[in-house]
């Protein structure tokens, strides 16, 4: 079975290699709070204005509300 990156649709033969290669897929400038996946600006809306998160079964949506940009984001030092 072969697993899609949804950002760039490449494909990997496991699982283990999707997992590795969205942590430096360029395509992904979006990520949501609600379930933490990381998607496209064309997939998360249509009309440039209203933005939701694309996977199924979350409710993120508003850009700097549940959504926001990668290069915005800083990591959490514990």
């Amino acid at each position: 079975m072969a697993h899609t990156c949804r950002n760039c649709k490449r494909t990997f033969a496991t699982e283990l290699e999707l997992d590795l290669h969205r942590d430096t897929c360029s395509e992904g400038q979006l990520f949501c709070d609600n379930c933490g996946e990381r998607f496209t600006e064309r997939s998360a809306t249509t009309d440039g204005w209203h933005y939701r998160c694309p996977t199924e079964d979350c409710d993120g949506e508003g850009i700097g509300e549940d959504i926001h940009q990668v290069a915005n984001a800083r990591v959490a030092k514990q």
